[in-house]
């Protein structure tokens, strides 16, 4: 595991102190602690008498309490200025809000086996799948197959929720690629529980986040400044299916307000999942996608290497001469042939069949009994 523990500064404890004292989202929240520092902002909020919801919440808040329950959970808090901070979330100062809400979050809670700078890479962007939390087998089965054949390039960013979401992560998991779950409420607690296995396994070779400490339920406006987070993360968003009121418009919104390629999948005209993404490749606002082709299309410079650092690695077979493949193929996976056995299934002579025995066996792909009779080569 290559985490460490956190060190709990004055600035790092002020920081965790807001992500339970403060609505995620908000500007003027940004603006405070820009202008005044995360200590001073807080203390400020405890030596006020008010009723403001801030100001009490922070004087009922026992921050090691807190503090003492998130390491117990394995969860870290990531702040600006840390190695693992994502750069990117910078942006969300700088852009217009999107249904109130705006700017970047002052730290995030993190658990996982990997940090985060060794999952978003720099110069490797993220991709985002988000979708209906009711979508089709069509959707799902999709989500799944672009996320196992995407990952491994762009890791592989979404909610955790029903449906599309999770569905995406389940493909990441499945190719052995990156993916991280961004959640609406505390680590403590994972929502929706059904999804508890995968969360589980993500958590366990990947890295799950939220803006909101232990503790915090998710709440309708959480979900809201969750997606601005996903948008924020990644290189692309991918609308895969969406009712015309989802939660995917919104983080496609969000998207779009980063200038971040926003991408949509079609579906069948008749169904009411195939709404927003049909809406947003009408209205100019997403580009059609049919499959993985097209999002690395657009999602890599023109010229720039696909292979990204998750890539799938080279298998011995990949670009082996089709006349070495044909002798290797008519193998039996279990047992052995003669030279001219083998000759007949891949219908070739027996002295070409073995000639190509003889570069197989030097590449370590075939091997011969003691008979003299040929047989695949294992591991040992």
């Amino acid at each position: 595991m290559s985490t460490t523990g956190t060190a709990w500064t004055p600035e790092r404890r002020a920081r965790a102190a807001l992500t339970f004292i403060c609505e995620p989202g908000r500007p003027d929240l940004s603006r405070f602690v820009a202008e005044q520092g995360a200590p001073d902002v807080v203390e400020a909020l405890l030596a006020s008498s008010g009723t403001a919801a801030w100001s009490r919440r922070a004087r009922c808040l026992d921050l090691d309490a807190l503090i003492a329950r998130a390491e117990a959970l394995g969860a870290r808090l990531v702040v600006p200025g840390d190695d693992e901070w994502p750069a990117p979330l910078a942006e969300l100062d700088r852009i217009e809000p999107v249904g109130g809400m705006c700017g970047a979050p002052l730290a995030l809670w993190v658990a996982g086996r990997r940090r985060l700078d060794e999952i978003l890479r720099p110069g490797y962007g993220a991709l985002a799948i988000v979708g209906a939390r009711a979508c089709t087998r069509y959707g799902q089965a999709l989500a799944t197959d672009l996320a196992s054949r995407l990952a491994g390039q762009f890791p592989v960013i979404s909610g955790g929720a029903y449906g599309i979401d999770i569905a995406a992560h389940r493909g990441a998991l499945a190719a052995g690629a990156p993916t991280v779950a961004v959640m609406a409420g505390g680590l403590d607690e994972w929502y929706p529980k059904g999804n508890t296995r995968v969360f589980e396994q993500i958590l366990d070779e990947w890295a799950v986040v939220s803006e909101l400490p232990p503790g915090m339920r998710p709440t309708r406006p959480g979900f809201l400044a969750r997606n601005r987070l996903i948008a924020a993360l990644s290189a692309g968003v991918l609308v895969v299916e969406a009712a015309m009121r989802s939660g995917a418009v919104n983080t496609a919104h969000w998207a779009g307000a980063l200038g971040r390629i926003v991408m949509a999948v079609p579906g069948p005209v008749t169904s009411g999942m195939s709404e927003t993404p049909h809406r947003l490749i009408r209205d100019h606002e997403a580009e059609l996608v049919a499959g993985p082709a097209d999002v690395r299309a657009l999602l890599c410079a023109p010229g720039e290497q696909l292979e990204g650092p998750w890539m799938t690695p080279t298998r011995p077979l990949d670009g082996l001469d089709p006349r070495l493949l044909a002798v290797r193929e008519a193998l039996p996976g279990r047992g052995s042939l003669t030279v001219d056995q083998l000759a007949s299934r891949a219908r070739c002579t027996s002295a070409a069949c073995d000639g190509a025995l003889v570069e197989l066996e030097l590449l370590g792909l075939v091997e011969q009994d003691e008979s003299g009779r040929w047989r695949l080569r294992r591991p040992r």
